[in-house]
């Protein structure tokens, strides 16, 4: 009975069919790369009553101050101005900005100079890190200890007002250093003082309560709620950073927290940034007092004035859902304010109960002293009677200027930081220092691959042709990757993991053809030399990048920044370097190789031991040289 034997060195059509679908796809996603991107400008209209301005608008104002424009469409309800010169994209922001008013927003963009075909099947080219962009960054230290401190000072003055309210006569508050509240009473108010620390409890449930004495109860917060509240804190603070980065028109910027207590902000494109300065580390709140003759705490007016507040607010900016500043009736600048539903209604109780009495509202900001210490300053911006029963959208003023007063508004819309925050690094970097990284860049890439390719031609010849095709389709495929993951940046250290990537696939196609050698070197045809040859070095392929890959992934879970972004680039090289290397060049070695004469070993059995030798070592010279 005839032995039938499985074919060799053959791919399936579906196999071939699945390379070349996945080569098309990420090679058309690697297209726009080519092209490149173009400094943009959104415009569009915040209300749906104000029609979008026309082009022409757009190009008169921009070019009259010298701003080149290269050309402006309308997509999706917007205008996209795009311009000629990157260094430009700052002063037209700010330009039709101030000639456009609060009306319309203007946020900075890069739009893909590529075809409209390549646009309109969603290819887009692969965001570049600041390194190679250019633009500024900032990294924030978050202090929440003292929004601890100040949460402690709040959970006293309730505890004082329901000490009051349950009429604990005698009742004194003590605050240790270690964050516990000792409550000394006298034993006829020991009833009503537990009355009142009952109800603390009720409003901040994380309090846990010891009862030392008849006459004494501490209270101090549980150790998992602190750890929670910090981490709360840093959210919060890192969205309330995202929607101030919007608020000032910044669409590609990079958010994210570093280490324990710090926060990581880069704002490609950003050439001056003292108003992203101001605007991000500002730390400014606003809450509305009500004024008493005696007690309570003294602030200082805009007009010198002391003033006398109630300790608690009425409400606290954290209601506040949208600020526009304008100018009133009076022709001053003032800020137009709107409130969630809970602050409509806490507004709506008091105004109706306290028609024709003083309103004061307080903005606070947190500043450095000369000591370098954070401090806490605080400021009566407005004294104002309440002439009617107030709802959920109502006006201030008091700020001065109408820089001052825009800049409230925009601080107010995007939220208040619930910590303190702090500029401990910055770093300026120009458009022209990026475009010479991207240079010197691809001239390390273009020096990298020539000289492999020139050595992998050289010595493996035919098959080191083919190793070259495969190192192509990889930087092709790595491209189209970059393109096409979500969050993928490219970075300087990113352009160093491409580089990198060059040789791990040089090393897959080195490890399978020395391999393949070997197995001539044994006496077995071209074709069996080439099916041992992929199949034994496969085990050792993917232990290699598998152990490169689990850096890539702990690089980029715990670095920041250039790490990670180095991450990124190695670890989609190491993906598509073993697509290549493994599946690419075995398909195209299968089309061009497998045809070459020899490849089939037969046995003689008249021919002696020696001229067996002979014959074997001749066959190994031909099929060296055929590959």
């Amino acid at each position: 009975m005839k032995k039938v034997h499985k074919a060799i060195n053959r791919y399936s059509k579906l196999q071939y069919l699945v390379i070349i679908f996945t080569i098309a796809i990420l090679g058309l996603n690697a297209l726009p790369n080519w092209f490149g991107e173009k400094a943009a400008l959104h415009v569009q209209s915040n209300s749906t009553e104000m029609p979008n301005i026309d082009s022409a608008t757009l190009f008169n104002l921009l070019t009259k101050q010298g701003i080149q424009v290269d050309s402006i469409n309308q997509q999706q309800g917007q205008n996209i101005v795009l311009l000629d010169n990157k260094t430009q994209q700052q002063k037209a922001r700010n330009l039709l900005a101030t000639q456009l008013g609060e009306q319309y927003s203007v946020a900075m963009a890069m739009e893909s100079d590529s075809p409209d075909w390549l646009k309109n099947i969603g290819a887009k080219p692969i965001k570049l890190g600041l390194d190679l962009r250019g633009g500024v960054q900032f990294v924030m230290d978050v202090d929440t200890q003292a929004a601890m401190v100040e949460r402690k000072a709040q959970i006293e003055q309730d505890l004082s007002q329901l000490i009051r309210q349950f009429n604990a006569r005698g009742t004194r508050i003590t605050s240790k250093h270690n964050g516990e509240i000792v409550l000394r009473y006298p034993e006829n108010s020991a009833q009503k003082a537990a009355l009142s620390v009952q109800a603390l409890v009720e409003l901040y449930p994380e309090l846990l309560l010891r009862v030392n004495t008849a006459q004494q109860t501490t209270l101090r917060e549980n150790e998992q709620f602190a750890k929670t509240f910090h981490q709360a804190l840093m959210q919060q603070n890192i969205k309330t950073m995202r929607d101030r980065i919007e608020a000032l028109g910044i669409t590609e910027a990079v958010v994210q927290r570093q280490g324990d207590h710090f926060i990581r902000i880069e704002l490609p494109g950003v050439q001056d940034p003292s108003q992203a300065r101001r605007i991000i580390g500002a730390t400014a709140s606003l809450d509305f007092h009500q004024l008493q003759q005696q007690g309570g705490a003294l602030y200082k007016s805009n007009s010198g004035e002391m003033v006398r507040l109630n300790p608690s607010p009425i409400m606290s900016g954290t209601h506040i859902t949208d600020a526009q500043s304008r100018f009133g009736e009076t022709g001053q600048p003032e800020v137009a304010i709107t409130l969630d539903s809970a602050g409509g209604k806490l507004m709506s109780d008091f105004t109706k109960n306290h028609i024709g009495k003083p309103m004061a509202t307080l903005f606070s900001e947190y500043q450095q002293n000369e000591q370098g210490l954070r401090e806490k300053n605080s400021k009566v911006i407005s004294v104002a009677t309440i002439q009617a029963h107030l709802g959920s959208r109502f006006t201030i003023s008091g700020m001065g200027s109408v820089k001052a007063t825009q800049e409230l508004a925009m601080l107010l819309k995007a939220g208040s930081l619930t910590a303190p925050v702090t500029i401990v690094e910055e770093r300026t970097l120009g458009p022209s220092l990026g475009q010479q990284n991207i240079d010197n860049g691809m001239a390390a890439i273009a020096l990298g691959l020539s000289m492999m390719l020139i050595f992998m031609a050289l010595w493996y010849r035919k098959l080191g042709l083919i190793a070259n095709v495969a190192l192509i389709f990889n930087l092709v495929c790595l491209m189209g990757l970059l393109s096409l993951v979500p969050g993928a940046v490219l970075t300087l250290p990113g352009i160093a993991g491409l580089v990198l990537t060059i040789g791990m696939a040089v090393d897959t196609n080195v490890l399978i053809f020395e391999r393949i050698k070997d197995e001539l070197k044994r006496g077995k045809s071209t074709a069996l030399a080439i099916h041992h040859g992929y199949q034994n070095a496969l085990g050792t392929i993917l232990d290699a990048n598998i152990t490169s890959l689990i850096t890539a992934l702990i690089l980029f879970s715990v670095g920041y920044g250039p790490i990670k972004g180095f991450a990124i680039t190695l670890g989609l090289g190491i993906l598509t370097s073993m697509f290549t290397g493994i599946y690419v060049s075995r398909a195209l070695v299968n089309i061009f190789i497998h045809k070459l004469p020899g490849q089939v070993a037969t046995k003689n059995p008249k021919t002696t031991r020696q001229n067996k030798r002979t014959a074997i070592t001749s066959k190994q010279t031909t099929q060296q040289a055929q590959l």
